[in-house]
Formats: structure tokens, sequence, C-alpha cells
């Protein structure tokens, strides 16, 4: 259950005002939204209702908890995705809902990454260690990379990592919109 009070104070904290600057928006009184955020009253729901609207919120939205986003994510955080010619790390969970995906790509030698296919949007790679092949529809020799390349690359075409030599490769991989 929410706690009106609070939720109150996080909006109009977050939108900078004071009880205040709220007071006149909501032609009630300093003291009322003190006893309010303090939960010492309750509000009406028409109230409530203006409360809202000086807050530049509706009453639907009010009630939404907003839930503390993760920025930072260590290893415990990771999954591992361990295949015949691969292992990829997904290194922030669930980025599928995120606007990029970030992996870090463990390709060992002489096998392919998977064989993305055109889309919106861009991708990003650096290699870690080891040497890849980007190779494109348009260019299936390929481009070589070695540790610390970079490939900044449009999903307009279809493209892999090839890793074509006896040693493993490690390479970062951020595609936005999310692919993998």
């Amino acid at each position: 259950m929410i706690d009106i009070g609070s939720r109150i104070r996080q909006l109009r904290v977050k939108r900078g005002l004071t009880l205040q600057e709220l007071a006149s928006r909501t032609e009630l009184t300093k003291g009322f939204l003190s006893q309010l955020e303090r939960n010492l009253t309750s509000p009406s729901l028409q109230t409530l209702d203006d409360i809202c609207e000086a807050l530049g919120t509706t009453m639907s939205n009010f009630f939404i908890e907003e839930k503390d986003e993760q920025i930072v994510f260590t290893q415990e955080d990771a999954f591992i995705d361990v295949q015949e010619n691969m292992t990829i790390h997904w290194i922030v969970p669930n980025a599928q809902k995120n606007e990029m995906e970030p992996i870090i790509l463990e390709l060992r030698p002489q096998s392919e990454s998977m064989y993305i296919e055109p889309h919106e949007g861009e991708e990003l790679g650096y290699v870690l260690s080891g040497r890849v092949t980007l190779v494109l529809e348009s260019d299936p020799k390929g481009k070589q990379l070695k540790k610390g390349d970079t490939f900044y690359i449009r999903g307009n075409e279809s493209h892999y990592l090839a890793n074509r030599t006896n040693a493993p490769a490690k390479v970062i991989w951020v595609s936005t919109p999310p692919v993998f």
C-alpha cells in the first residue's frame, strides 16, 4: 500500500517546490500539507486530485510506485550463456527493455558469433582480447580487428563476427536497439 504523505513529499521535492509554493498552487495551507506529508491527516479525493495537478501528475500516476532503477551492475548480476562455439555474458540483466543492449562475447578458436539480420539501429564493438573478423553482407571477406580495435556499424545489413585464429577472442558488443 502506498504511503500517501511520503509520496506527496517525494513528488514535491522532486519538483523543487517548498511547502509554501505547493500551498499557494493548491490553495491549501502550509500546515495542512505538512500534516498530510507526515500522515497526520488524510486528504479527500478532490484535495488529492488538486495536489496531483499542482505536482504535475495524475491520480493514476500518483499511485504508481517509482522503483529505483539499477544503474550499477556487478558480476553477480550477469547471466552467462555457454554455447558450443561461444559464450555470451549478458552484463546488464533484462537489457532488451532498454535502448541498447551490451554483451561480452567470447568466441572460441575457429568459430563464429550469431548471425545478425538487418535491423534498424547501430552496433558498436570493442575487442578486449584476440582477433576477430567483422563479416558484413557487402564484405564477405570481412574486416580484421585486433585487441583495442573498435567497430561501429549500422544494422542495415546482415553481419557476424568470426574468430579465424587458433586463440580465443573476447569482444564487448553493444546494439541499439537490442538484437541479441
